[in-house]
């Protein structure tokens, strides 16, 4: 369907979610990706390790009049890299999960990304890979879940059908729902920040043998990280943690 107009660009769009693909395998996805991602104002692309290799010319001649997208993408090792700037995740994800995170439909999700951009914290949109979609790993990084509510017996979505249907809702609801800052001074700390508090923890555990027996390790370790996640702690409250951490952990405190 065609409608492009660059003759009716109202100057720079606003500020708004990227998205994270994850392990992402077809290039014509990438670029139908892109595609529906300029449709609807978004241009911050992430991709983390796409099979294929980046550049693929087969992304560019899908994306048609989304290059710009493509030509702006970047590329990263692993999911914590790709949102390390980023305050809030939503993780995009068909089916349930043993993690206690809070869960949104589109629609509802959209006044909580407008509000948290509005106050000037960076949000992002995660998707995982074709075949597989996200593995519990990316979806520790991630703050909440974003369930689309469809057809239970057929719910199977294309990349860039996901993209565009939660692209569109953000869209739509640009026109006519005004920024809201949140208040209280109490903004997430972005997600660099969060993991290298949560690998300082691991570290100081693991030293102590805290994870025992070692066949439930990596279970406790999700846990632990998904409570802290959800506690959406703040850059005062993380060097709070901290100092608790090093007063714990030395002889000394004060040294």
């Amino acid at each position: 369907m065609s409608g492009t107009d660059s003759s009716r660009a109202d100057g720079p769009l606003p500020p708004a979610p990227a998205v994270v693909l994850v392990n992402p395998q077809l290039g014509e996805n990438i670029g139908g990706c892109a595609r529906a991602m300029l449709n609807c104002g978004l241009t911050d692309l992430r991709l983390v390790k796409p099979r294929d290799g980046w550049p693929n010319p087969v992304a560019k001649a899908m994306a048609v009049g989304a290059v710009s997208v493509l030509e702006t993408a970047r590329v990263f090792e692993t999911t914590a890299e790709a949102c390390a700037d980023l305050s809030f995740v939503f993780a995009t994800t068909a089916r349930s999960r043993d993690m206690m995170k809070p869960v949104f439909t589109p629609r509802a999700a959209i006044p909580e990304m407008r509000a948290r951009i509005g106050s000037g914290q960076a949000v992002g949109l995660m998707f995982g890979p074709e075949r597989s979609g996200l593995a519990n790993e990316d979806l520790v990084v991630a703050d909440a879940i974003l369930n689309v509510p469809l057809n239970p017996a057929f719910s199977s979505l294309n990349l860039a059908q996901a993209v565009l249907l939660i692209g569109y809702e953000w869209w739509q609801a640009t026109d006519r729902t005004p920024d809201i800052a949140i208040g209280g001074g109490h903004e997430p700390a972005p997600v660099h920040l969060r993991q290298f508090f949560l690998d300082r923890l691991e570290r100081e555990l693991d030293s102590r043998s805290y994870f025992h027996p070692p066949q439930t390790a990596p279970i406790m370790k999700q846990n632990l990280r998904v409570m802290l996640i959800r506690a959406g702690f703040s850059e005062d409250e993380l060097s709070t943690l901290h100092g608790v951490l090093k007063s714990l952990t030395t002889r000394d405190p004060k040294a």
